[in-house]
């Protein structure tokens, strides 16, 4: 599977932004897609995720549950991570990654358990 990722751009704080992110392939060839971020200095981290397959099931980071949604279009193969209330805190470029695995809470954040990654879509969060 192929992933495109897209929509960073310069936001304001407390301001909200819609990332993407398009897959091409199998919808076999993944389970779940998940949404990682990294800022500069600081390792990759796990944002969100969201089962393509069971029900949508989702996951949060502590740092932006109750802002950030992640959803799905099936019909489009297309993957979302709409972002509220942005904190400076929040600028790092994004990916999404997709896994072959049904992940679980303990493990939908470990970027070994992806083995396909788009291309970064940088979001900066300033005034």
């Amino acid at each position: 599977v192929q992933l495109q990722a897209f929509g960073g751009r310069l936001v304001q704080p407390w301001g909200s932004l819609r990332l993407s992110c398009r897959a091409s392939g199998r919808n076999s060839d993944y389970t779940t897609i998940g949404w990682f971020r990294q800022a500069p200095g600081k390792e990759r981290e796990g944002v969100s995720a969201i089962s393509a397959v069971y029900r949508g099931r989702t996951f949060y980071s502590r740092s932006v549950k109750d802002r950030f949604t992640v959803s799905k279009d099936n019909a489009e193969n297309t993957f979302y991570l709409q972002m509220n209330n942005l904190r400076t805190e929040d600028t790092a470029v994004y990916y999404c990654a997709a896994s072959r695995y049904s992940l679980i809470t303990s493990t939908w954040s470990q970027r070994t358990q992806y083995n396909n990654w788009g291309q970064e879509t940088k979001v900066t969060v300033s005034s």
